[in-house]
């Protein structure tokens, strides 16, 4: 087993599950958001995911911002476009996810193939 494969696949994992949390909260703070916005982006992520399961994820970081924005007393426009800033950075960062996936599942196809004669 190839232990420094395994220690960089998991600090990529790891970088990828933060950054999960990290690029919608950016893409609020892109869009004209405030900090109330990125919290409530933050916020309703964790409450999307817990509450409404996999569909929380993708409306949960836009209401989250959505209401953060609102409660900083921004304007219901300036707040909609903030919320519209964390949908895209939630699309980015499934992207991202989706490719290191793929990457991931590559190496895994390699591994298998690299080492089936030991499977036997």
């Amino acid at each position: 087993m190839n232990w420094t494969f395994l220690i960089i696949t998991l600090i990529v994992a790891i970088a990828i599950w933060l950054l999960d949390y990290v690029i919608p909260a950016m893409g609020t703070k892109r869009f004209g958001g405030s900090k109330a916005g990125m919290i409530g982006t933050t916020i309703g992520l964790i409450i999307g995911l817990i509450f409404l399961g996999p569909f929380g994820i993708i409306i949960g970081p836009f209401f989250g911002a959505l209401i953060g924005e609102l409660i900083n007393k921004s304007e219901f426009d300036k707040a909609v476009k903030a919320a519209f800033g964390s949908f895209l950075g939630f699309l980015a960062s499934t992207f991202m996810k989706f490719i290191v996936s793929m990457i991931f599942t590559g190496f895994f196809i390699y591994k298998v193939i690299k080492y089936s004669d030991g499977f036997v």
